[in-house]
């Protein structure tokens, strides 16, 4: 018999209970609502769940009330009666309060175990989103990568990637001759994009120790699924950060992961909270990866399922593949949100008891309007379902509950500490004081020959031979081409070029410190 994840039912006025089969729950979902309608208690039920099944969860708690999944519900809760009574309706016979193992996660390193990638692993296009760069600029920074990996040099976090860009602007002219053009004006642009998102806090996001897929695919001791938490409330403020550090990490997973074919069920369940900050102006390349990403991953085990206020928040080609559907009401105030609430009824397969257009505008809190996969994974009919009550917490565990589950975490203390090794940075700076020690011996050598010379002449003098003009010009003259050329080059690294190679590769380097 295949597993089922309960998800709600009925009485008189409602049709069968729903439950998701778990062998179609890698064909993607979705859950959209307008704000205050219950998207926040369907993904939490629809997490404990998929962890109750012993299948890992992944999502983001983005207003900080997720956290109580690590709890379990009290009777004490001014709730109680709702929820027992609720349970009594829909037959949830065996409802129970329970709380599930829970791993917290925080890109800033604050409220969970450090989330990080480098810069190499995050690529160009993911990047050029994140610093809302143009196509000019996003092609200098595919060169950047491209010649840090030709030459050697790891791109592992912020500083790497500021002084590679340093590093290509000084030998933009050989670069440009292989590549086409590179500007200064495009390299400070990106610099400066760089800067905003170091004071976003992003900085802790890029370096090592990369985050390890497998652990967001743990079970616990009683084979139940983890469910990770990426605390996003902070986060949210800088919503391009947000979209792109959970796009990256989908294609990781996208990446990585072995074929498993239709696995009973899923190896991980992945939920895209709002949803739309994906999609809001990211360009078509973008929005082809994420399709494709869709498309194909569900081999790989991983089902995605997209939480937002509208279905249209998601371009059709994807929504088409979100075959496992909760869709809480929306409300239908002028002409363009009524044509919308038609688009969005028209995309569940029709019950003959009810308008689905009149029931999304009609169902209340709590209450949604849901259609499942069936057997060989045809949509189910749509029906109006009464959401089961939660089993874990409602609302967010206090900071010190919080503390205690990051510190017995079995993945405390792996990611805390930062690790800097050589990486692009570190060999540019060698380089550096390389060119800078140089420079100094030529001029020292410069001096001392002046200096020799200096001495030479007034020693002529003192013993009263005469030094003629002509007599200067021949010694001077007499060392050859190859002398010349010597001391052309010394007084260069002395001079004014040389003082800008060493100036400008230092300066790119330790600014962004």
């Amino acid at each position: 018999m295949t597993e089922t994840i309960f998800m709600g039912g009925g009485g008189p006025e409602y049709g069968e209970k729903q439950g998701l089969l778990l062998k179609y729950a890698n064909r993607h979902g979705l859950v959209a609502g307008a704000t205050g309608t219950g998207k926040t208690v369907t993904l939490q039920i629809m997490a404990e769940g998929f962890s109750a099944m012993g299948v890992p969860v992944f999502l983001s708690d983005v207003k900080g009330d997720l956290s109580g999944l690590a709890k379990a519900g009290s009777a004490d809760f001014k709730l109680h009666d709702a929820f027992m009574k609720r349970a009594g309706t829909i037959g949830f016979d065996d409802y129970t309060y329970a709380g599930f193992p829970v791993t917290f996660w925080d890109l800033y390193g604050k409220q969970g175990h450090p989330v990080r990638t480098t810069i190499s692993e995050m690529g160009p296009l993911l990047l050029a989103r994140l610093l809302e760069l143009t196509e000019a600029q996003e092609g200098i920074l595919n060169i950047a990568i491209r010649v840090a990996d030709e030459e050697g040099l790891p791109l592992l976090d912020l500083k790497d990637l500021q002084s590679m860009l340093v590093w290509l602007g000084e030998n933009r002219d050989k670069i440009s001759l292989r590549y086409g053009n590179v500007s200064t004006a495009s390299i400070g642009a990106i610099q400066r994009q760089l800067l905003v998102l170091e004071n976003q806090g992003a900085a802790q996001f890029f370096g090592e120790p990369a985050l390890e897929l497998s652990d967001i695919m743990r079970t616990d001791v009683d084979g139940r699924g983890r469910i990770n938490i990426l605390a996003a409330d902070k986060l949210m403020g800088a919503p391009r950060l947000y979209a792109t550090s959970l796009l990256w990490l989908l294609s990781e997973l996208f990446e990585e992961l072995p074929e498993v074919g239709d696995p009973d069920k899923p190896k991980l369940v992945f939920f895209f909270d709002e949803a739309h900050l994906l999609f809001d102006g990211a360009p078509k390349a973008l929005v082809d990866k994420v399709e494709q990403v869709a498309r194909l991953i569900r081999s790989k085990g991983v089902g995605v399922y997209f939480v937002t206020q509208h279905p249209a928040d998601v371009p059709e080609d994807i929504l088409g593949q979100l075959g496992n559907r909760v869709q809480h009401a929306l409300r239908a105030f002028t002409a363009k949100d009524r044509r919308e609430l038609k688009q969005a009824a028209e995309t569940y397969r029709d019950n003959p008891r009810f308008s689905t257009e009149d029931a999304i505008r009609e169902v209340g809190v709590g209450e949604a309007v849901t259609s499942m996969l069936e057997r060989k994974g045809a949509p189910g009919i749509v029906e109006r379902t009464l959401i089961r009550p939660p089993s874990s917490q409602l609302g967010p565990i206090s900071a010190t509950e919080r503390k205690g589950v990051i510190d017995t975490s079995p993945i405390a203390g792996k990611y805390e500490a930062a690790k800097d090794r050589e990486s692009a940075f570190e060999v540019l700076s060698k380089r550096a004081e390389e060119a800078a020690k140089e420079a100094e011996e030529a001029e020292r050598l410069e001096e001392e020959a002046e200096a020799a010379e200096r001495e030479y002449r007034s020693g002529r003098r003192y013993k009263g031979e005469r030094v003629t003009r002509s007599t200067s010009k021949s010694r001077r003259s007499s060392g050859g081409f190859g002398e010349a050329l010597t001391k052309v080059v010394v007084k260069e690294l002395k001079g004014t070029t040389g003082r800008r190679i060493v100036r400008g590769i230092l300066g790119g380097l330790f600014k962004g410190r």
